[in-house]
């Protein structure tokens, strides 16, 4: 008879992250930008110091927008750094102070779709790219679909955005085959199918 070996041997209780705040030594403010900084902090670890430099970003929040045939509201725009319009989720920074991310959720979905929700639930929050900001971004689940009253101006990369409505299986099947690489579509959609499954 063969057992399984524990895969974190050591561990007790549910997976989870670990705060861990190392002594900040300095922290340099490297350029001021428009959206976000970029800081270079010298931190004291384990028995040295290390310098890290890194984007301090607003934090983020985004919609996985389903309507009642099962599909997601899916938006493509030109993302430059990538040099490719990729298929999003409607999204936006937190850039409010104070504002909640539910709300700024629900603006977004009106501004960047036209669109509005009557039924609204957290779906999952995640760092987006740990070793390079500390952006965290929140992706909530809207459902009970309608038209919003007004249409929103766009401008700059949101003047030609597209928007399609993809059965979220098709949109699933996209990110695992690799045709579909944004990393907050990917967790939305897929966690999407999860939070579905598990009502069923």
């Amino acid at each position: 008879m063969t057992t399984t070996p524990d895969p974190m041997p050591g561990t007790h209780g549910p997976l989870k992250d670990e705060p861990f705040e190392p002594e900040v030594l300095s922290s340099d403010l490297v350029y001021k930008g428009w959206v976000w900084d970029v800081r270079s902090d010298r931190v004291a670890y384990g028995d040295g110091e290390m310098v890290r430099e890194y984007v301090a970003h607003t934090g983020a929040v985004a919609v996985v927008a389903l309507d009642d045939q099962g599909r997601v509201l899916l938006i493509q725009q030109y993302r430059h750094p990538i040099r490719h319009r990729d298929w999003e989720l409607p999204a936006g920074l937190l850039d409010i102070p104070g504002e909640d991310p539910l709300v700024a959720a629900q603006r977004e979905l009106a501004e960047e779709a036209d669109v509005t929700a009557g039924h609204w639930e957290h779906l999952v929050s995640s760092w987006t790219t740990p070793g390079g900001n500390d952006e965290m971004i929140h992706i909530y689940l809207a459902t009970d679909i309608a038209s919003a009253e007004t249409a929103h101006e766009r401008e700059d990369e949101e003047a030609d955005i597209r928007v399609e409505w993809v059965p979220l299986s098709e949109a699933a099947d996209a990110v695992l085959a690799g045709r579909m690489h944004n990393g907050i579509l990917s967790i939305g959609v897929l966690a999407t199918e999860r939070r579905l499954r598990e009502r069923t």
